[in-house]
């Protein structure tokens, strides 16, 4: 895994969704190894505090601007931090981490939920033209900004909120077995809540479908030298969120 500590260039930063930003950071070498799935470790140096990076999801890269697009939701101190940063600021970029999605499909379809679709955009990127389908979830119609994200990439979109104001009214879940069901798909990638990815598995095992999850969990050094994001996998051998995934077929890490 080739990784790279670079103090990155903020070329922008704006709002796109409730508490939501889209950062912009010039880091060529990252952008130049990264592949979708795959993650930065961030530290923005602002006093003593926070010590920890705070792992993103990679939503892009551009090998030839050399850049990366990180999609975040402000939830505590770090990402508050982040928030704060202005075209022309430098953060502290370590990357690109983990293991990414196999590409080697021809007709998939990306599930995710919430913050979830973060990573599942800069795949639907990289699948791209091949006729790439997204399911997408979320509570409500203003959570489903990503619509406007995904619509270059994707062939089909298809939406669940859970309170029915755009789309089918349910989650994910209750919509993916009718979109299996047409034998329309040889890949299904997903990202999100944890029992989510463990549906979406299952779904896709009793289909006979190849399943990658993308798993998130907390994670101190990104590197797999703590162990704070190990995992008990479906054998009962532990994985490291960080370094063996984020991304893991289904079936290594449930009972499928």
């Amino acid at each position: 895994m080739s990784k790279t500590v670079s103090m990155a260039l903020v070329r922008d930063q704006k709002t796109i969704g409730p508490l939501v930003k889209l950062l912009t950071l010039e880091a060529p070498e990252i952008a130049k190894n990264a592949r979708p799935g795959q993650f930065v470790h961030l530290r923005v140096n602002d006093g003593p505090a926070p010590l920890l990076r705070r792992p993103l999801s990679l939503a892009g890269a551009d090998a030839g601007q050399g850049t990366l697009t990180l999609i975040y939701r402000i939830v505590g101190q770090g990402t508050a931090l982040l928030a704060r940063l202005k075209t022309g600021d430098r953060v502290d970029c370590m990357g690109p981490l983990g293991a990414g999605f196999d590409l080697d499909c021809e007709r998939p379809l990306l599930v995710g939920g919430g913050m979830g679709l973060a990573p599942l955009l800069y795949l639907a990127g990289a699948l791209c033209p091949r006729p790439v389908a997204v399911l997408m979830g979320g509570r409500s119609q203003e959570e489903l900004f990503w619509q406007g994200l995904f619509a270059e990439a994707c062939r089909h979109i298809h939406i669940t909120t859970d309170d029915g104001s755009l789309g089918r009214r349910g989650v994910t879940l209750d919509l993916l077995p009718e979109l299996l069901a047409g034998g329309e798909f040889d890949r299904v990638a997903a990202c999100g809540p944890r029992l989510m990815l463990e549906g979406a598995g299952r779904l896709a095992a009793r289909h006979k479908i190849a399943c990658q999850v993308s798993l998130e969990d907390y994670m101190a050094c990104g590197v797999g030298a703590c162990l704070s994001c190990t995992c008990a996998g479906a054998d009962g051998r532990r994985r490291k969120v960080c370094a063996d995934g984020p991304v893991f077929w289904a079936g290594e890490v449930f009972a499928l």
